[in-house]
């Protein structure tokens, strides 16, 4: 074998292993896609579906954690105004203390 054959075997080596590995990415992300999609629309026919009493105990669950996320940014800006004012950090978060 002379030295051009083997330069071709290698290179050919290299376009087939690039050409597997494009195909398995692009069936990978399509497949993916396809899950996704599937996945969305099973959800907003739960949701069609759904009761009324469903609905509102899903709408309930989500303003609680809204309220939730609510509540810590409240924090975290009473913290801000009191550092600012010139309190401390210890000072800032007193009474936050976490209960075990």
């Amino acid at each position: 074998m002379s030295a051009t054959a083997a330069q071709q075997q290698k290179i050919r080596r290299f376009v087939w292993t690039g050409a597997i590995v494009a195909v398995t990415a692009t069936g990978a992300w399509y497949g993916a896609g396809l899950k996704t999609d599937q996945e969305i629309k099973e959800k907003v026919k739960k949701q069609r579906e759904a009761t009324p009493a469903e609905k509102i105990a899903v709408l309930e669950e989500q303003r609680g954690a809204l309220v939730a996320k609510r509540l810590g940014l409240e924090k975290k800006i009473q913290q801000l105004e009191m550092r600012a004012a010139g309190a401390t950090r210890e000072e800032s978060m007193q009474g936050q203390e976490r209960r075990r």
